[in-house]
C-alpha cells in the first residue's frame, strides 16, 4: 500500500512539473499555458502533498501537509486579481519544506 501510495505521489508530481513546463515554454495558447502553469500545477501538487502527508515519518508533520495541500488546492481556484493567489505559493513552499524536513540523513 505504501509504494502504490508513494507511485501516486511520484506520478502526480511529474504531471505537475510537465505542466509547470509547458507554461515556462509556451507549448499552447495563452490560455492553456496559463490553466496548466498557474492552476493544473497548484492542483496537481496538492493532491501529491495530500497522498505524502500519511507517509511522513514525524507524526507532528501530517496536519501541516494537509494543511499545505489544501491551501495550494484552494489558492489554485483563487482569482488571481484578489490579491489572495499568494496562498497557493505559500502551501507550495510548505510542502516543500515539509517534504525535505521528513527525509532521512
Amino acid at each position: 500500500m505504501q509504494n502504490q501510495q508513494q507511485s501516486i505521489q511520484g506520478i502526480l508530481s511529474i504531471a505537475a512539473l510537465i505542466c509547470l513546463a509547458v507554461g515556462w515554454f509556451n507549448l499552447f495558447s495563452p490560455e492553456i499555458n496559463h490553466l496548466l502553469s498557474r492552476k493544473v500545477f497548484y492542483v496537481l501538487i496538492g493532491a501529491s502533498f495530500f497522498i505524502q502527508a500519511p507517509l511522513l515519518t514525524n507524526k507532528n508533520f501530517v496536519y501541516a501537509m494537509y494543511a499545505a495541500a489544501g491551501i495550494c488546492i484552494i489558492g489554485a481556484f483563487l482569482p488571481e486579481n484578489t490579491g489572495l493567489a499568494w496562498l497557493k505559493t505559500v502551501g507550495l513552499l510548505g510542502g516543500i519544506i515539509l517534504s525535505l524536513s521528513n527525509r532521512r540523513r
